[in-house]
This record gives structure tokens, C-alpha cells and sequence, in this order.
């Protein structure tokens, strides 16, 4: 009989212990009123839902949606593992970002910061930030891109159509933009070339793409485990890499070789673990979302030709101002091209291809009445602003027109396709120069087709479960 009552002991404090881990989970604590929302199940929160495949590339995701009816523009929930704050508000997503070094700082989940890499540059705040910051920008800020990159860039986009148009082969335009600028931009970083090696680098970065942004669970078999693999393998090529320049007396003008200089400096802050990092982040940001942003792009100017009509015309009025009618985009004609860089950012603004930027409360912030406490991440969904019909007439059609006049080249209130605040991307230059150099020579040179494909899936980053498979062929000039 005793045994039976400690037994009915037991199983009642466990369940009022159960009972009471599952209230104080979703009613977390707070120095002030927290802003409406739901918890979801204790640790799992609402990850599922976060990662539930949705088919619609031109609106608002269903988990926001659904919360921003029911709650307003500010909502807290929980994603693997961590408590967040989801603003959708413009005017509190401009004050997070003018924050950035003192309410808030950069901050991801602990599933991301294992897979992008704990001394990647997105960890690092203020001095150390700026002079990593400076590092890249010595690759891939306007100065090098002036001087030698825009050079490199036309050879390589130009040598690449005229393989895919020459062979008269369909090609799947997602696999073969990402291949184009992952050799490219491969052999900028640290002198790789896919062809000449076992390596494979390429293949381990497509394992740590597929499952960048998945549910983390990491056990064989799980997209989440085969990125944590693609990311050790490729960080290994990376090493060996610097492993084997570190005594080599041979100059091979890429990135590389500068930060290798970098590290032997007695006063720097780069060490060899970072400087690795710093290239794997690099090539994956560099060849999958322009390739992404490029797919994009002509998958939008494929369905409406009056965008083409535009954009060629604009090209050809480059071509006819031209003596030499072959010579290479010069520095001056990509900063003429207004209405390409139109088109990139209607494409940047209508894809979302960032489905959330994440910063970190550092102490309790008041904001529209609420409290934001301190640890807390909070998620602000760009595609909200970039979809807002008080901020963009008829914002789900493509329309590069609505850019007539404003701003091409920064991020705004408006406009955040490339973060906002001092933590813009460092390498938008890059990718804007790299689709206009890519859109100057297609529309010129080439006719194509869609002849497959272009769906899009959100997991909640975009994927073409079906590539998009252009016929593309040279325009018979004369």
C-alpha cells in the first residue's frame, strides 16, 4: 500500500513538474508586456510549420500570414529551439537595423550558427566586423570590381553563353548559372579549378545547400546531417588549401594568397580558422544567390516581354555608342544601364530569396507598447515590406517600371534585399555587376526559350524542384 502511494506521489509531481515546464514555456517571462503570439510545443515550438514547403514564389509565407491576421505586426513564436520576435513593422525593422552594435546585434539559431560556422563573419560585431568587412571588400568592393573583376567577369559570362548556345543543347539555366559562378568566383578565392581535381568541392557545397535551411536534425540520412558533412568536406579542401600555400613561395594573385599575407601580420586579428571560414562563406553567398537571383530573372523577363523589348533596347543603344562594337563592358556603360538595374531590383524585390534577418536583443527594448526581452532573436521578413501595397502599387506583378527615378543602389526602408543598416551585404556589388554583365550579353547575342521547368518551392528559401530548362541559341545577326 505504501509503494502504491509513493508511486501516486511520484506520478503527481511529475506531472505538475510537466504541467508547470509547459506553462512557463508558453508564457515566457517578462519585464514588460510581451508581444502576442503562441509558443508552439515546449523546444519543438513552431518549427514545423516555419519549414512547411510553400508553392507561392509572389506572396507573404502562410506561417507569417496566418500570424500577422491573428496578431498584428510584431508576434513572438519559437523556431528550433529558440524564442523569437517576428516584426513585420517597417518602422521598427529601420529601428532594429539603426540599432545594429547597441540594443541589437547579428544573431542566428544555434542549428545555423553550427552550419554557416562559429567564427564566420556574421558573428562578429563593430572593430572586428569592420576590419573583416574591409578584408572582402579589397575582393569584391567597387574599387577591385572597377579595375579587374568587371574584366574577368565579361570574359568568363561571355565564354559561357556561347558554350551553351554552340552545343544547341536544352540547359537547365539554375545548375548551369550556379556552375558558371561557383568556378568563377572559386578561382577568385583560393585558385580552384572543379576540372582539374578529385576534390569535388562543388558537390559538398550542393550537400551543405540542400540542407542549409532544414529542420535540424542531425542524424544519417537527414538533409540537416548531410550539410554538416558538405560543410566539413568543403572546409577541408579549404585548409589543405592554406595548408599547402602557407610554405609555398608561389604568388597566385587570388584571395588567398592576401589573407595568407594577412595572417603572418603580428597585429591582425585573422587567424588561420577564420580566414577559412571567411572563404567558405564567401563562395557559397557568392555563387547561390546570384545564381538564384539570375534564374530569377529570367525566368520574370521570360514571361513579359515588353521587359525584354526594354532591356534590349537599352543594351543596343550601349552597343551602337561604341567604336569598337566587341570590346568589353567598361565601368561607365554598367553604371548607364538604369533600366537593368531596374530589373534586378523588381527581381530582388519580388523573389525574397532572404527569407528572414535575424539580430539578437542584447537588453530589453520597448517598441509600439511591447517588450522585447533581452537574448530574445528577433526575425524581420523582408518579403513583407518588399509585398506591401502601401509601399508598392500592385506589389505581386513584375513591373520594373515602378523603379523609374528612385534609388537603384541602396538598401531603404522599402528595400532590403540585401539586409539593411551597416550590415548590408557585403557583396551586393558584386552580384548586381555580375547579373548585368549576364543580361547585357544574353539579351544582345541570344534568343531562348522556356521549354521546362521554372516552378518554385519556399522551405522557406527558394528552390527550383525542376531546374528551369531554357533552348537557347546565337541571334543571326545582319
Amino acid at each position: 500500500m505504501i509503494i502504491w502511494e509513493v508511486l501516486l506521489c511520484l506520478v503527481a509531481l511529475l506531472a505538475f513538474w510537466v504541467s508547470h515546464c509547459v506553462y512557463s514555456w508558453k508564457n515566457p517571462h517578462c519585464h514588460g508586456k510581451l508581444p502576442p503570439g503562441s509558443m508552439g510545443f515546449p523546444l519543438i515550438g513552431e518549427t514545423v510549420q516555419f519549414f512547411t514547403p510553400n508553392h507561392s514564389l509572389y506572396d507573404i509565407p502562410p506561417f507569417i500570414r496566418s500570424r500577422m491576421v491573428r496578431y498584428g505586426s510584431l508576434f513572438r513564436t519559437s523556431l528550433v529551439g529558440r524564442k523569437v520576435v517576428v516584426s513585420v513593422d517597417p518602422e521598427i525593422n529601420h529601428q532594429i537595423f539603426q540599432q545594429e552594435g547597441k540594443s541589437f546585434l547579428i544573431c542566428y539559431t544555434e542549428s545555423f550558427s553550427e552550419i554557416i560556422g562559429r567564427k564566420s563573419l556574421l558573428v562578429y560585431h563593430e572593430m572586428a566586423h569592420k576590419y573583416l568587412k574591409n578584408l572582402i571588400l579589397h575582393l569584391v568592393g567597387p574599387a577591385n570590381l572597377k579595375a579587374k573583376l568587371i574584366h574577368e567577369m565579361d570574359e568568363s559570362t561571355r565564354t559561357r553563353l556561347h558554350s551553351w548556345a554552340s552545343h544547341g543543347n536544352i540547359v537547365d539555366i539554375k545548375e548551369a548559372t550556379s556552375n558558371m559562378v561557383f568556378e568563377y568566383f572559386a578561382k577568385k578565392l583560393i585558385s580552384y579549378d572543379e576540372c582539374k581535381t578529385s576534390k569535388k568541392l562543388k558537390d559538398n557545397y550542393n550537400a551543405f545547400i540542400s540542407g542549409l535551411i532544414s529542420f535540424p536534425i542531425n542524424i544519417p540520412g537527414t538533409a540537416y546531417h548531410a550539410c554538416l558533412e558538405g560543410r566539413k568536406n568543403a572546409l577541408k579542401v579549404i585548409k589543405d588549401t592554406m595548408e599547402g600555400r602557407k610554405n609555398c613561395n608561389i604568388n597566385h594573385g587570388d584571395f588567398l594568397d592576401y589573407l595568407v599575407e594577412e595572417v603572418r601580420k603580428e597585429d591582425t586579428i585573422l587567424s588561420e580558422e577564420i580566414a577559412v571560414n571567411m572563404i567558405f562563406l564567401l563562395l557559397f553567398a557568392a555563387y547561390e544567390t546570384t545564381s538564384t537571383a539570375i534564374t530569377l530573372a529570367i525566368k520574370f523577363i521570360s514571361d513579359h516581354p515588353q521587359v525584354l523589348i526594354q532591356l534590349t533596347r537599352e543594351h543596343e543603344g550601349i552597343l551602337k555608342s561604341r567604336e569598337n562594337k566587341n570590346s568589353e563592358i567598361t565601368w561607365q556603360e554598367y553604371k548607364s544601364m538604369t533600366f537593368t538595374h531596374m530589373v534586378i531590383n523588381e527581381t530582388l524585390r519580388l523573389a525574397n530569396i532572404v527569407p528572414g534577418i535575424f539580430r539578437k536583443a542584447v537588453k530589453d527594448v520597448e517598441m509600439n507598447g511591447f517588450t522585447i526581452p533581452a537574448g530574445w532573436l528577433v526575425m524581420v521578413v523582408p518579403a513583407i515590406t518588399h509585398l506591401d501595397p502601401d509601399k508598392y502599387d500592385d506589389p505581386l506583378s513584375f513591373n520594373p517600371w515602378r523603379w523609374e527615378g528612385k534609388e537603384l543602389h541602396a538598401g531603404s526602408k522599402t528595400f532590403m534585399a540585401f539586409g539593411g543598416g551597416v550590415r548590408l551585404c557585403v557583396g551586393a556589388d558584386f552580384a548586381k555587376l555580375k547579373m548585368a554583365i549576364f543580361l547585357h550579353y544574353l539579351v544582345l547575342n541570344y534568343r531562348w526559350t522556356v521549354t521546362k521547368g521554372g516552378d518554385t518551392i519556399r522551405m522557406p528559401g527558394v528552390i527550383f524542384p525542376n531546374g528551369l530548362h531554357i533552348k537557347i541559341s546565337e541571334k543571326q545577326n545582319g
